[in-house]
């Protein structure tokens, strides 16, 4: 049987205990095997200046899962043509992963604008798709396509967004981050830091 593996993409600027605390809850209660933190990298077309090189990224993943066996961290889309399309990485991963069925994660927010991702009629078609909740979004389960589960997560209201600023503002948000890459992310985001390397 193949192994179920909920595909979670995100830029992961940084990691932090809310995305943890998902992909643990979906392992543990949502039929999930396993959960890969698919790194999304620098789309050179774009300007992100507050976004930390794809290699330091990913490297904060592997410290944060630890040895959690059910995590993985996947720097898959790297190697792909860019920009990298949700519905191509699926295509090149089961063709790459013929023992895992994969799941695609999205949140209630991104759902709701579902219908402007790149070829999303596919997506539907071809691949699980579970969604956890996110603030604001009210999705009726009911309304939801045969391949598509609304799933019961708790609500954990974290941004990287929120970490970047509050580490930039001098805020000790120490219980935001995981303890292996604490000091790590406040090197890159810390105001005036010695040699910061954003500066």
């Amino acid at each position: 049987m193949r192994r179920a593996t909920g595909l979670f993409g995100g830029s992961f600027n940084p990691i932090h205990i809310g995305h943890l605390a998902l992909a643990n809850y979906l392992c543990e209660f949502a039929g999930l095997d396993e959960v890969w933190f698919l790194v999304s990298p620098l789309n050179p077309l774009k300007q992100h200046r507050d976004l930390l090189p794809d290699e330091v990224r990913l490297s904060m993943v592997e410290k944060a899962i630890g040895d959690y066996p059910r995590f993985r961290a996947c720097d898959f889309e790297f190697h792909l043509p860019r920009p990298s399309y949700t519905v191509h990485t699926l295509d090149a991963l089961k063709q790459a992963y013929p023992d895992r069925a994969f799941h695609l994660l999205i949140g209630g927010d991104n759902w709701a604008l579902f219908d402007r991702w790149y070829e999303h009629e596919r997506l539907v078609r071809e691949n699980p798709i579970l969604i956890y909740p996110r603030r604001d979004s009210h999705i009726n389960p009911d309304s939801l396509p045969t391949q598509v589960r609304l799933v019961d997560a708790p609500l954990l209201d974290i941004s990287s967004t929120f970490i970047r600023q509050s580490l930039a503002a001098g805020k000790d948000v120490r219980f935001f981050l995981p303890e292996s890459i604490r000091s790590e992310a406040a090197r890159w985001f810390a105001p005036s830091a010695a040699g910061h390397p954003l500066r």
